[in-house]
């Protein structure tokens, strides 16, 4: 018999999609089935009293977890997140049931051996209930006791190798695509990139001293298939700056059928024939391609590398072969100011170790925030407030066309003191010699 009713959270049973619901009565289920396991370091009841907490805060309409105090392990200013129930009396189990993030191995490889012993470990001090790879990246342990956060701690970093992620104002656990471990699309190592900043910047990520979070994501291309340019305050999006290779006769196979488009993706749907016009060309965001008999060209100079007739055609069309990445700033999810995407700030810069040009961008713009940002200010939201000029500034970045996102509608021009002195009688002069003749 359940310890306690759950008719709400039964409903999410019944549909046809899976249930954390069901996940924690499986979790349930294996520590009956073992009652006598008495090394179980957190009571075996524990994911019982999660699902009726739940069911509490559905019945009241509002949440009954929260905040009370500060937890962590020694040395750390983050990685453990406190949890509190306010109805310990009634969930004991859960009267504290801290969340610890576990930094992520780059490209979120893993071998069954290595998840075998993470899951054992949570098994034995923890809930056995786990969140893989959210939308912050890191591996979740949900919930433990705080007598046993240096206990996991000690295993993750003696006997696993393992360290912990980022939580509070410091820099987030990094993450990144898969890169050129599987992707042909790959314009820079993503793995090494993520894994050298991790190590280069432990102390950021472990002892937050910044105005708010944040975020490093890492995409080896435009497809961004983590997401960097909308999740994360600075991002890097793999790019090439030369042009794009065409093998025509593949071009030719993918018009008459031989091949079919988007890697075969669609197979079994009757989309009817291959429209290189309709799905490839008239799709381009900047319209640089077209046909010239049964060749197809592209004005590279317009390409804005959006990635999308190479999804279509990979064979007959290839990313460049001069390669690095692009640099982003500002992207976050709504918390004071609503959600922002990126902003470019470096258009291209080559992706090669020791990463020396990459880390000096990062740490002026962390310089500049750090100064400036106010309490919960985001980057994003600083950018917003004192002007991108402002940033590039304080990066001396020279101002560039891919910097300016529409035509100025201001008439007004404010020059600064140390622009003016001397440089207006030589503009003076200058217009006067070529347009008062």
């Amino acid at each position: 018999m359940a310890k306690h009713e759950t008719p709400m959270l039964d409903q999410l049973e019944s549909g046809p999609w899976p249930s954390f619901v069901s996940d924690i009565k499986q979790e349930i289920a294996h520590r009956k089935a073992n009652p006598n396991n008495v090394e179980l370091q957190i009571p075996a009841d524990v994911p019982e009293d999660i699902l009726g907490v739940l069911e509490l805060s559905f019945k009241h309409g509002r949440t009954h977890w929260k905040h009370g105090g500060i937890v962590g392990v020694f040395g750390y200013g983050g990685g453990v997140i406190g949890r509190y129930c306010d109805q310990p009396e009634m969930f004991p189990g859960v009267a504290h049931f801290h969340t610890i993030r576990v930094n992520q191995p780059a490209g979120k490889f893993y071998t069954t051996e290595y998840l075998r012993k993470l899951c054992d470990l949570w098994e034995f001090r923890g809930s056995g209930i786990t969140n893989m790879h959210g939308s912050t990246g890191d591996i979740i342990f949900l919930g433990t006791h705080t007598k046993q956060l240096e206990e996991i701690f000690f295993e993750l970093t003696h006997n696993l190798n393992q360290d912990l992620g980022g939580s509070g104002s410091n820099l987030r656990t990094p993450a990144d695509c898969i890169g050129m471990a599987r992707c042909e699309y790959a314009c820079y190592d993503t793995q090494d990139l993520c894994h050298t900043l991790t190590n280069e910047y432990q102390d950021e990520l472990h002892r937050p001293a910044f105005p708010y979070k944040f975020k490093f994501k890492f995409d080896g291309c435009p497809n961004c298939c983590v997401a960097s340019i909308a999740r994360s305050d600075m991002s890097f999006v793999g790019t090439w700056r030369d042009d794009i290779k065409i093998d025509q006769e593949a071009v030719k196979a993918y018009i008459g059928g031989e091949i079919a488009p988007n890697g075969g993706a669609h197979a079994g749907r009757d989309w009817g024939p291959f429209d290189i016009q309709k799905e490839v060309i008239g799709l381009c965001p900047t319209g640089c391609m077209w046909m010239e008999g049964d060749k197809l060209m592209i004005d590279n100079r317009e390409c804005t590398r959006c990635m999308h007739c190479i999804n279509v055609m990979p064979r007959a069309l290839r990313i460049g072969d001069d390669r690095g990445l692009s640099i982003l700033v500002g992207a976050k999810a709504p918390i004071l100011d609503g959600a922002q995407m990126g902003s470019l700030l470096v258009p291209f810069i080559k992706a090669e170790a020791p990463y020396d040009e990459i880390k000096e961008v990062i740490e002026k713009v962390w310089d500049w925030w750090m100064e400036e940002g106010k309490n919960r200010e985001r980057l994003g939201e600083l950018i917003k407030r004192q002007g991108f000029q402002r940033l590039l500034e304080m990066t001396e970045i020279e101002p560039m066309p891919q910097h300016v996102q529409e035509p100025r509608s201001n008439p007004y021009i404010f020059w600064k003191e140390e622009e003016v002195e001397g440089g207006w009688e030589r503009d003076v002069n200058e217009f006067r010699k070529y347009h008062l003749r």
